[in-house]
């Protein structure tokens, strides 16, 4: 019996570019760089912090959430919501366990998600409506209705979490999971909301001495490799290949009108840019 040899003419192929490509060489890939389009231009993305603002209870939900319905028809907004002090509580709990990076960021989800469903539950008379992540499909249909749509910010690694560089904590938390959603939407802006005026050289909470800064470029930030950060730092090294979200803020939920300022575009609390050269 002869064997039948395959090979390259004997393929079955749809005519295409990659037809046959292994989509790793280096060259094929330079190659596939396209003008993508913005699907939602006029969208603004609000991370509302877990442990900066709705740990803290109703003395800084509540009026976050008058603000939130004050500009609501003025702005399209998605709300994104961190795990909090509830989620390095499980973390530390599921180190001492000896348990794996995706594990833990299976569980960080968990405590993610019970903050989307408090924030629906405030918000939930005026429109407020909670998104899966599998249902991110149907947010233009919630804006154009005038919802307020709400999703965990916890990026759906789950299991497939890439080990961190360092130790063993989830490196792709909620602030990394709202900025994927501003880059892959197009957003207006990405505005991470959270219980300091912005970015210091330190953590001013343990730190009395740390210097804030308005504004910076985010080479230039991560050339000073401060010892301690207000936003995930893999947000900052996706900034340098980002297409769309090439500029984020930094505003204090605690102070009443910060969002509206900068939902307004206003400089208000720290903006951390990409030089256009």
């Amino acid at each position: 019996m002869k064997t039948s040899k395959r090979s390259e003419d004997t393929r079955k192929h749809i005519p295409s570019r990659l037809k046959g490509a292994t989509l790793i060489e280096r060259g094929l890939l330079r190659g596939t760089r396209n003008e993508p389009v913005r699907l939602l231009p006029t969208l603004n993305i609000v991370k509302i912090g877990g442990q900066s603002m709705i740990d803290y209870g109703r003395s800084a939900v509540y009026p976050l959430v008058e603000e939130i319905l004050e500009v609501r028809h003025k702005h399209k907004m998605l709300l994104v919501t961190g795990g909090g002090t509830r989620a390095r509580h499980v973390y530390d709990i599921a180190l001492d366990l000896g348990l794996p990076t995706g594990m833990l960021a299976t569980l960080g989800e968990q405590v993610a998600n019970q903050n989307a469903i408090m924030l629906y539950g405030l918000l939930a008379a005026h429109g407020g409506v909670r998104l899966a992540k599998d249902q991110m499909d149907e947010l233009p249909q919630y804006l154009a209705s005038e919802f307020i749509p709400i999703v965990n910010g916890m990026p759906p690694y789950h299991y497939w979490e890439p080990p961190p560089d360092v130790g063993s904590i989830p490196a792709h938390r909620t602030d990394v999971g709202a900025y994927l959603i501003a880059e892959v939407m197009g957003a207006k802006s990405m505005i991470f909301v959270k219980d300091e005026r912005g970015l210091y050289t330190d953590n001013p909470k343990t730190n009395r001495k740390a210097k804030f800064i308005p504004k910076i470029e985010v080479n230039e930030l991560l050339e000073m490799d401060l010892p301690d950060l207000i936003v995930e730092r893999p947000v900052l090294q996706m900034m340098l290949k980002a297409r769309f979200a090439r500029r984020i803020q930094i505003i204090n939920g605690h102070e009443k009108g910060n969002l509206t300022r900068a939902l307004d575009g206003e400089d208000v609390g720290t903006v951390i840019y990409v030089d256009a050269k």
